[in-house]
């Protein structure tokens, strides 16, 4: 493949990138004209998608417009006088000289342990080299670690203890030779939807393939499976014991693979004779026929690839769910061949390149343990320092509960929300309000975190960052920037080693075992020259990239390590001659014990709450939050619940209930799911502050879904348990309601949700999301702000409500009646259609939206309402036909547009399909909603003629 960066036609260039999202590391194509990025496409080129991007990806030139830009961005250096204080506009230098001070004050005051630094897996490969090198090389420290923890930890840990290293063996292209699919602990058509779609291609071309899904909840990837297995939270261990049981009463055991490949077989036989079908019928819930035929299918129906993420990772015990998986593929011998192996999907797109430079609190460059005085040895030589620091650093909840106690005096956060997305949010945010010093590296200014900081420095992102990342099959690719940096941003590597240079200054006695003749350890002036250097620590290596180049990556494009020198290219599968980077060349079974969740259910707290990613949303919403074409699938917070449960707790769709853990509470509305098993729970991962909001009993600020989740972490990868607290719901008393929705102009939307933030506050409940669709055509963008509280709240707040969603003028109507508390009010627009609803506020019985709200989101006239506009209660004065739930984001198609065309669609669900994609459209864009048209075809089966 030949790759020429950048392409240039008359005024519009194209620049070759990849995703800012999952894993996958999807390629892009990014259209700039004149320093903005005006449009993105899918990489026809890119071997990870072949054209293809998600909702996510193919908006993203959506989220770099300028009205976002300048709404969201950090776009210079800010530092706060005092805590609490508004940031004040600073320069560069005085900016990082400040920061620098502050950082050598504290090590000197109290050692460099007193410190601690937070990064992500967003985050270029180059970044994480520089970051590594700064506080393991110069600072003297390994309080390094990264949001990458709450990601793929256990997937490491679990590759280290069974396979020697950290190395995915398997690759895309697996999927079309794979015979039985095993996906467990993943949500694929919505966490990895391009992967999705490469296995719905797979599946059409091998009919004969087996799905099997194990997961608590029956997912859209689970609705698409052949042979569901619904577990019971944190049972997978127990699971796959009692398939290894089932495959050794079978036969499906290869043992002479065992015999010359592996050791420590034995151990696990005589462990997994407890786990009969029966057994793990009583552990898991899963019927025990469908136990005897995973397990035929998996040792039987080969070659066998297995998909996990989440559900195994964030987990107590998340380092033995994926050895004992692994061991399936090692007593099978279905690793090193086409089609076969265990497969871990990246959570975050470049997660593995951080893991690579060991940018973790318990790594080193290149997969070398910190624990090895050897590795760190051959560390401290490439990098000409005298040594590297052998104690283990705080990994990220260990970081911040450390810095709570007021052990870690300085946080250093780079391109993350821990104050959104880590478990615990209360002892979180302790530690940030604790710490002498906060430090937050981040492109957005609209974060959680980002309040707490006493440091703001602006960075580059997406579209303007130039470097590499790594995907989850071992691919590399070249990042350009396809416009220069917003504002004052720079680029991460930059700042680290600006800071690295300062500190250098200030810590004299750190560089005085340096290599003789080196000025400095942060020599670089391009990302090349980091990544070159990295490249270095790599030789002889398990991914050994010395063969590498940026020139190869740019005209050769995308490579897999191991790629060493002389190698015309990467390879794409490993341990293919079962010889495995091991001292004896074997790999290791693991004989771990079943253990149960570190949290169960009990009488206060009788409900097993799961998070987990929607479709259309990533991580904390800092980017795909600034679109409302992207909550057109799921628009509001909420938390799913059995049916059964809402009936026995006697709630209707859209009732609140407070969630309360051991650690704190949460607000939401509750939805009906089918999906959900009874005494279980499901809250996106996303819904944090920014979006959900609201003080509880006690006055403490509601911080979203992770003022919910448990700390509790598994003891050898340090991840903690996200997938699993136990919670107790019950309704919520809050009789008082409020709801604002607003069409505003695309250039003031963003600004007006930040200020209505302060707002939530002042109620028991409350979230702001936007609405509508990009590009609008009168450039407008929809705000919903929904609040709820035991009694009607003062006049002035609900008056500064109406001034900031524009409900005010003279096309406005009103009803106020205090001392009832009910108020509407109502702001028309007249336009060449006739008289069409701009904004409106209800308060108290809110009823009414049913009606009002479609009205204003779909924009139909409202000519035939007159003062009836102000009317209460849910019926409307006059018909009104909603045009139901979007599930085609792409193309704007809704549910009962779907189930009306279905009515004519004829033939088999495929054939369905086929011709509903045909007369709508939808599914033939990104395909992120194909799943979700299977089920709703399932749901509405084809009439059978007379």
């Amino acid at each position: 493949m030949s790759i020429t960066i950048p392409i240039v036609t008359a005024a519009t260039t194209t620049t070759r990138a990849t995703c800012p999202y999952c894993g996958t590391g999807c390629g892009v194509l990014i259209e700039s004209t004149a320093g903005r990025i005006t449009n993105v496409q899918g990489d026809p080129d890119h071997p990870a998608n072949f054209g293809r991007l998600c909702t996510k990806g193919s908006t993203l030139h959506l989220t770099a417009a300028t009205n976002v830009q300048t709404q969201t961005r950090l776009l210079e250096p800010m530092q706060r006088p005092s805590r609490g204080a508004q940031p004040q506009p600073i320069g560069w230098d005085e900016a990082l000289d400040s920061g620098a001070d502050k950082l050598a004050d504290i090590i000197r005051r109290h050692g460099p342990d007193a410190v601690g630094f937070y990064g992500s897996g967003q985050l270029l490969t180059e970044d994480y080299y520089v970051l590594n090198k700064l506080v393991k090389g110069l600072v003297g420290t390994n309080n390094l670690d990264t949001n990458s923890r709450l990601c793929m930890s256990s997937a490491v840990a679990g590759y280290k203890v069974t396979l020697g290293v950290d190395a995915p063996p398997a690759c895309y292209d697996d999927f079309k030779h794979a015979q039985t699919l095993f996906i467990v602990g993943a949500n694929t058509a919505y966490a990895h939807p391009i992967l999705f779609r490469r296995i719905e291609d797979a599946r059409r071309a091998n009919p004969a393939m087996k799905l099997i899904v194990a997961d608590p909840r029956k997912t859209e990837t689970a609705e698409m499976a052949d042979l569901f297995l619904p577990i019971r939270p944190g049972t997978d261990v127990a699971l796959f014991h009692g398939l290894l049981h089932v495959m050794l009463a079978e036969g499906l055991v290869d043992m002479g693979y065992v015999a010359r490949n592996t050791q420590g077989f034995e151990a696990l036989q005589a462990l997994v004779a407890e786990f009969t079908p029966q057994a793990v019928t009583a552990l898991c819930g899963v019927p025990a026929d469908d136990v005897v035929q995973a397990a035929r299918w998996f040792g039987g129906h080969t070659p066998t690839l297995s998909l996990y993420c989440q559900g195994l990772n964030q987990s107590s015990r998340g380092t033995d769910k994926n050895a004992t998986l692994i061991n399936l593929h090692l007593a099978t011998g279905q690793i090193g061949k086409p089609g076969a192996g265990p497969f871990s999907l990246t959570g975050q797109p470049n997660a593995m390149g951080g893991r690579e430079v060991g940018g973790m609190a318990n790594l080193l460059s290149a997969h070398r343990d910190l624990g090895n005085a050897e590795h760190r040895a051959e560390v401290a030589r490439l990098w000409g320092v005298s040594d590297v620091p052998a104690q283990p650093g705080k990994t990220a909840v260990e970081m911040f509960e450390a810095a709570a106690r007021g052990e870690i005096k300085a946080l250093w956060i780079a391109c993350t929300n821990p104050a959104q997305s880590l478990p615990d949010q209360a002892t979180v945010r302790k530690a940030l309000e604790m710490a002498e010093l906060v430090v937050v590296q981040e492109a957005f200014a609209t974060t959680a975190t980002c309040a707490y900081a006493d440091l703001l420095l602006p960075a580059t992102t997406w579209g303007e960052k130039d470097g590499t990342v790594t995907n989850s099959e071992r691919r590399i690719t070249r990042v350009r920037g396809a416009i220069p940096a917003t504002g004052q941003a720079r680029h991460d590597w930059s700042i680290f080693a600006d800071l690295g240079r300062r500190l250098e200054q200030r810590l004299p006695e750190r560089t005085a075992g340096w290599r003789d003749g080196m000025d400095t350890l942060f020599p670089y002036d391009t990302p090349q020259s980091v990544w070159n250097e990295h490249r270095e620590s790599t030789r002889g290596r398990d991914l050994d990239i010395t063969g590498l180049s940026y020139e190869i990556l740019e005209t050769q494009g995308p490579q897999q390590w191991p790629m060493p020198e002389g190698s015309p290219q990467g390879r794409a599968r490993l341990y293919e001659d079962g010889v495995f980077p091991t001292a004896d060349g074997k790999a290791r079974f693991a004989a771990a014990p079943y253990e149960p969740v570190a949290e169960p259910c009990d009488d206060e707290h009788p409900f097993a709450l799961n998070t987990g990613r929607l479709r259309d949303q990533w991580h904390g919403m800092s980017r795909t939050g600034t679109l409302g074409r992207l909550f057109g699938h799921v628009s509001e917070p909420g938390i799913d619940l059995n049916p059964a449960d809402m009936q026995r707790l006697g709630l209707q769709a859209g009732d609140l209930v407070r969630v309360a853990s051991r650690r704190g509470s949460a607000v939401l509305p509750a939805q009906p799911s089918d999906a959900i098993a009874p005494t279980q729970s499901f809250i996106a991962m996303h819904w944090g502050e920014e979006f959900l909001s609201g003080r509880d009993a006690q006055g403490q600020l509601i911080t979203g879904v992770n003022a919910l989740t448990s700390p509790a972490f598994c003891p050898k990868s340090k991840q903690p348990e996200l997938k699993n607290a136990a919670v107790s719901i019950e309704p919520a008393e809050l009789p008082w309601h409020v709801l604002g929705v607003a069409w505003m102009s695309e250039d003031r939307a963003l600004a007006v949700r930040e200020a209505i933030k302060p707002l939530m506050g002042q109620f028991a409940f409350a979230s702001c999301v936007p609405f509508g669709r990009e590009p609008h055509e009168r450039g407008m963008v929809g705000v919903l702000f929904r609040a709820a509280a035991v009694s009607p709240i003062d006049d002035a707040v609900l008056g500064q409500l109406e001034a900031l969603l524009g409900v005010e003028g003279a096309d406005v109507l009103r009803y106020h009646d205090r001392a009832q508390g009910q108020h509407r009010a109502m702001h028309l627009r007249r336009s060449d259609e006739g008289l069409k609803l701009e904004a409106f506020l209800l308060a108290g019985d809110v009823s009414a939206e049913a009606w009002v709200r479609p009205l204003l989101q779909e924009e139909l006239t409202a000519d035939a309402y007159g003062r009836a506009l102000l009317s209460p209660g849910a019926t409307p004065p006059v018909a009104v036909q909603s045009k139901g739930r979007q599930v085609c984001t792409c193309f704007n198609v809704t549910e009962p547009a779907i189930v009306e065309a279905l009515s004519n669609c004829t033939g088999s669900p495929d054939d369905r399909l086929a011709q509903l994609q045909g007369q709508l459209k939808c599914g033939t864009n990104c395909g992120s909603c194909v799943p979700e048209l299977r089920r709703i075809i399932k749901l509405h089966p084809a009439l059978t003629p007379a």
